[in-house]
């Protein structure tokens, strides 16, 4: 004798369901960026790129969850780089910025006597590096 209910049918269509893993975090359903494992015998907490699948030992994490995780006391938090995304600037990359910037700001004058002597601003009291002190108009 067969069963009176038939095939099991899902309560939600399939192409409903977001192929997108979303962070772990109760109440947050932004796209998950990374993944969160913890290894107990070393207090340890390791967040690195999203991995391949969902485990359920791991959990994934938003980029804001990511960036603000904090570790209980006494562990440490290892944060692997992820090779993937872009990577931030430098020391050495802001400072040729700002000589860039610099260099774009000075007066068309100024540029070809850059090696040469500079011409005394009568304003200029002092300078250290690209800085300048100048005195107050009321002087």
């Amino acid at each position: 004798m067969g069963s009176r209910r038939g095939p099991l049918k899902s309560a939600v269509a399939s192409s409903v369901v977001s192929p997108v893993r979303r962070c772990s975090r109760t109440a947050c359903g932004r796209p998950a960026v990374a993944t969160l494992t913890y290894v107990y015998a070393d207090s340890t907490a390791v967040l690195g790129p999203l991995a391949t699948y969902a485990e359920p030992h791991c959990y994934d994490l938003c980029a804001e969850h990511s960036e603000r995780l904090t570790a209980p006391r006494g562990w440490e938090v290892v944060r692997l780089l992820d090779s993937s995304a872009p990577a931030r600037p430098s020391g050495d990359d802001l400072e040729a910025l700002a000589n860039a910037v610099r260099e774009a700001a000075r007066p068309p004058g100024r540029t070809a006597e850059a090696g040469g002597p500079r011409t005394a601003d009568p304003r200029e009291v002092a300078r250290r590096g690209h800085l300048r002190v100048l005195r107050s108009p009321d002087n």
